[in-house]
């Protein structure tokens, strides 16, 4: 397991959809599995699921990502999963730190 999280400040929707656009455009095999949406006055609140193949760890990695706040200043967590291929422990975690570099890099330019 590997974890971003950041302060990012601006337009709710403009957010979400720059950081969906870069998971989705930083590798081929990344895809959108399933989200959840929550508006309730001035906060917001998403939660998007992806995956993708990691050739550097021979498997899949899943990335949670969570964008939360109101007032155009929101939390963005991202947590991925899976980049391993030991039965007990982590035997590297590659894949994971790579699909987190998607997040990171949209999210310093914010």
């Amino acid at each position: 397991m590997a974890k971003y999280e950041k302060q990012v400040k601006g337009n709710f929707d403009t957010i979400l959809g720059r950081l969906h656009e870069a998971i989705l455009g930083g590798s081929v095999s990344a895809s959108y599995e399933d989200g959840f949406y929550y508006r309730q006055g001035e906060f917001n609140c998403a939660v998007r699921v992806y995956e993708r193949y990691s050739f550097t760890g021979s498997n899949r990695v899943s990335m949670t990502v969570a964008l939360t706040g109101s007032g155009g200043s929101y939390l963005l967590s991202a947590i991925t999963s899976g980049g391993s291929q030991a039965m007990f422990f982590k035997l590297n975690t590659w894949g994971e730190e790579s699909f987190l570099q998607t997040i990171a890099e949209v999210a310093d330019s914010l």
